[in-house]
């Protein structure tokens, strides 16, 4: 299947936010060694959530968390299922947690970012914002960006 065979959209229901949290479970505590102690951490329910979906049968491939702040957008939770990496799904889900940060007054965003993936953020947008911290075993960056162009 293609990247196009990919639909990235707001989580609906229930079974949206299921797969996305499965999704999570798979890449950060079983590839990644996270404990699934830290990786749910019960700020879930407050979140909107971004997810890719196989076209046919609906399985959540790719997951985005936004959590709104004052003002701050905090993006996480960044999962995309290891066959369907490097087709710009991230890319196409970050946009979208990016404008809806917009739409819900943000006028910045920041993340936690794994130091292996921080290219994939500055292309985004977002730019270095601390020195390397461990966070989960993994060599971390803050990184942020300002999401109106007037400020």
């Amino acid at each position: 299947m293609a990247a196009e065979d990919i639909d990235v959209r707001w989580a609906e229901h229930e079974g949206d936010l299921g797969g996305a949290l499965a999704l999570r479970e798979e890449v950060f505590c079983h590839e990644q060694g996270v404990p699934r102690e830290e990786e749910i951490d019960g700020r879930d329910g407050d979140a909107l959530h971004v997810v890719a979906v196989e076209l046919g049968d609906g399985r959540v491939v790719g997951t985005v968390r936004l959590l709104i702040d004052a003002g701050t957008a905090k993006v996480g939770r960044v999962a995309v299922a290891s066959p369907w990496r490097r087709r710009g799904i991230a890319s196409r889900m970050l946009d979208m947690a990016l404008d809806g940060a917009r739409e819900n007054g943000c006028n910045a965003a920041r993340l936690a970012a794994q130091l292996q993936a921080s290219e994939l953020y500055a292309r985004a947008g977002f730019a270095v914002e601390s020195d390397v911290f461990e966070e989960a075993g993994m060599p971390h960056v803050w990184m942020g960006m300002r999401l109106n162009a007037e400020q």
